[in-house]
């Protein structure tokens, strides 16, 4: 717990000069002020970031965590828990979609085993910080203990901070776990105060009679636990899960350290709740890639007060959705730094 508070401490906000040099250099580019839109708004809060006038992104990583959900016990998806440890695999091989988009934009990939519930193949690239093989069902009771959502988190931290240690100028968040979208929802529900029906949607392809059914679960989960939104960790620790509570100090230990974190989708989303809860000065660090098409996202976002970059119906997770956020914030930041302004012109 004292490293999580630590941690916490250390985020301070952004650079208010550095922000107003950048936005100077952004109305003196060649080009109408402005016109750039989004990319103009990205570059300045990079400044902020990094305390630098002229933002730079070179060294990118995603980190996707990986953790199994005792809530499938409830059969509220397609999908055999199975699938999370194959799909792990998959990343290590460099065959998942993430895979392809992180070598296009020239981005490392760390995979991380937070709560998988199959005993995974050691591998070289693949950091094993495993809390338990899996939560436990949050339809009867808590998903994990406090100690252990605390542990989850300080872990995010750990493993964020040692990718401080290799160069880095940027971080996306990637998650892999059937069964996450359930405990997603939950969190959603919880935090936001919106109805469960609201924030829940058919994760891996539910017909109606299954979304309901998975919308019924998640209301018992909220009902057996009570999570408390004014203690976020007893809200991961309830109906979280230990995957999402390592993205949570992955999202914290970028901010202390000054680094944009460039959040995925509605898992991502959802741990970003729970990190923003603890640590309000977060927001200030967080891009958010894109708007997926779970029911809950939007809600998520809006709670958040944050606007995504792309609207292109993704729900693949991963990361995928980051991967392709980082590269438009690298664009941001290369065109304030290399486009030359109307003095340098001529």
């Amino acid at each position: 717990m004292n490293r999580l508070a630590d941690i916490i401490k250390m985020i301070k906000p952004l650079d208010e000069k550095a922000m107003s040099q950048a936005q100077s250099r952004q109305d003196t580019l060649t080009k109408p002020p402005g016109s750039l839109g989004r990319l103009e708004e990205l570059s300045v809060q990079l400044a902020g970031i990094q305390g630098k006038v002229m933002p730079q992104v070179k060294d990118k990583v995603i980190i996707i965590m990986a953790g199994d959900h005792g809530v499938v016990a409830e059969k509220i998806g397609n999908w055999p828990q199975t699938i999370t440890a194959q799909m792990v695999a998959n990343f290590l091989r460099g065959g998942a979609g993430i895979n392809v988009l992180a070598r296009q934009i020239g981005t490392r990939i760390t995979v991380v085993d937070m709560g998988v519930a199959s005993n995974l193949k050691q591998d070289p690239c693949l950091l094993s910080r495993k809390i338990s093989p899996g939560t436990w069902n949050m339809a009867l009771g808590p998903a994990m203990t406090l100690e252990q959502a605390v542990r989850a988190v300080e872990t995010g931290i750990e493993v964020m901070t040692a990718e401080v240690t290799r160069d880095l100028d940027i971080v996306g968040t990637g998650d892999m776990g059937i069964g996450n979208t359930t405990a997603s929802s939950a969190i959603c529900a919880a935090i936001t105060g919106k109805p469960v029906a609201e924030v829940t949607g058919q994760g891996t392809g539910l017909d109606d009679s299954q979304l309901e059914h998975k919308i019924a679960v998640i209301e018992k989960a909220l009902a057996v636990n009570h999570p408390d939104p004014a203690q976020p960790l007893d809200v991961l620790a309830k109906v979280g899960g230990f995957e999402i509570g390592g993205l949570a100090g992955v999202m914290l230990a970028a901010a202390a350290h000054r680094i944009p974190v460039v959040v995925d989708g509605f898992i991502s989303g959802a741990a970003a709740l729970i990190a923003t809860a603890l640590a309000p000065g977060l927001k200030d660090f967080i891009i958010p890639a894109h708007i997926s098409t779970e029911a809950g996202h939007q809600a998520l976002l809006k709670h958040l007060g944050l606007k995504p970059l792309l609207n292109l119906g993704l729900r693949l997770g991963e990361g995928t959705g980051a991967a392709l956020g980082i590269f438009l914030v690298e664009t941001a930041a290369r065109m304030l730094a290399e486009m030359t302004t109307f003095a340098e012109a001529g």
